[in-house]
């Protein structure tokens, strides 16, 4: 391999990783670097402006859900398409479940790969006990070299001096510094940040970003800082096989969640992925031999998709005689109903027998064990599949169907049986990312 490649991550969420990687990224694309990102953990969101940043596809790695062998290849993949490979963290570089190796944390990648990391750090109120932050980052694990910090929501030129001068003591390079700008935070809901797709300026906002990052931020010391991608073995079977040889896909703003990975697999095994828009009314294709509901916002859009007559009927006629499934917002619709924010209910597709609610809120959030208690399109009954679970919508009936699969959360304490199957059809709130 002759890509290079580097983590951006953070002592912890909120430090500004995201605007810092896209800026980063967006300059040297403009630079004509061939640039690829990928995002570290199971978020589905960044990857989308990570691709609008640099023109190539995103993709995760999870080395919790992720098996060795699926790590190396995507890694592979994308080196061979890039002169440097950046990876946004999530949440704290450290931050992961306590199985050593596979804790989902970027700390892990950066072992696996021997990539150097440059640590965003929002210094607002604080000064020189940066350094100290800097210092217990860089000594936590010798596997793990801080290699670099960029300094962000800087007071002043007075400030930068001050943390700059502290953390030189510690023998790590300041490589940025960005001033404090409200203006540079993008949007968020509750699920993460608004998508990419939703943003008529996102070209602007890029810009604006690659600008700031160009003027800030030292660009040559970061490249020189980027290690070669260490080679690992890359060949790996699809992440999940392919539920038909011809794929429904929904695919539009309610229904945008799910994995490059994923897609990318079941092309490689041969398979076509049509895309139809529930929200446009649209059915599955009859050409289709499975249907697949991935997760979204159906919760933002539930009064447009009760309306949806053609789409409800089309899917109906579709899952008696092909499998379908629904992952998080498209399990909610195939449900009997979905209460909106303001407490208004609307029917569903009936395909399920529970009924979800996103008016009375609990936030669930976490990794999962997923022992597949039938076949479904997600595996064969008794294999494990591991994914992650994020919704803030409950269940208010969980109606009488068989449950799809036992779950365990990401240190194997189980959690129940979960999700449903009647006949074809199938769903459930996690969402699958690798067999075990």
């Amino acid at each position: 391999m002759s890509a290079r490649g580097l983590i951006v991550s953070a002592p912890r969420s909120g430090a500004g990783k995201t605007t810092v990687t896209l800026g980063l990224i967006a300059a040297l694309a403009r630079r004509g670097v061939a640039v690829r990102a990928a995002k570290s953990g199971p978020d589905y969101i960044d990857p989308a402006f990570h691709a609008a940043a640099t023109g190539a596809p995103g993709c995760n790695l999870d080395s919790w859900a992720m098996p060795p062998a699926l790590l190396n290849a995507l890694v592979a993949d994308a080196a061979r398409a890039a002169d440097v490979l950046v990876i946004e963290g999530a949440m704290g570089l450290f931050d992961g479940v306590p199985v050593p190796g596979r804790t989902g944390a970027a700390a892990d990648l950066a072992a696996r790969f021997h990539l150097p990391v440059l640590l965003v750090l929002d210094i607002s109120g604080q000064s020189q006990s940066a350094a100290a932050i800097v210092r217990g980052f860089a000594a936590h694990d010798p596997a793990v070299r801080i290699a670099g910090v960029i300094l962000n929501r800087m007071g002043s030129e007075r400030h930068r001096s001050l943390v700059t001068d502290a953390i030189a003591r510690v023998g790590v390079p300041v490589v940025g510094a960005i001033a404090r700008d409200e203006t540079l935070t993008l949007p968020e809901r509750h699920l993460g940040l608004v998508q990419a797709g939703e943003h008529a300026d996102l070209a602007a906002r890029l810009a604006r970003l690659a600008a700031i990052a160009e003027r800030h931020i030292d660009i040559d010391a970061i490249l020189a800082l980027a290690a070669p991608l260490s080679s690992h073995a890359a060949s790996a079977a699809p992440a999940l096989a392919p539920p038909g040889q011809r794929i429904a896909l929904a695919s539009d703003a309610a229904f945008s969640f799910i994995y490059t990975h994923v897609l990318d697999g079941w092309r490689r095994a041969g398979a076509e992925i049509v895309p139809f828009s529930p929200l446009a009314d649209e059915t599955p294709p009859d050409s289709c031999d499975a249907c697949w509901l991935p997760g979204g916002y159906p919760e933002l859009h539930a009064g447009r998709l009760a309306a949806a007559q053609r789409f409800r009927a089309g899917l109906s006629r579709f899952a008696e005689t092909r499998p379908v499934h629904g992952e998080c917002g498209g399990y909610m619709v195939l449900g009997r109903s979905l209460e909106d924010a303001d407490g208004v209910t609307h029917a569903m597709t009936g395909l399920l027998g529970h009924a979800a609610s996103f008016a009375k809120r609990r936030m669930q959030l976490g990794y999962r064990a997923a022992r597949l208690l039938s076949t479904s399109p997600i595996g064969a009954a008794g294999e494990v599949v591991r994914g992650h679970e994020f919704h803030y919508a409950t269940l208010v009936s969980a109606g009488d169907d068989a449950p799809l699969a036992d779950l365990a959360d990401g240190q194997g304490q189980p959690l129940g049986p979960a999700g449903g199957r009647r006949a074809q059809v199938t769903g459930a709130f996690f969402h699958a990312i690798a067999p075990a």
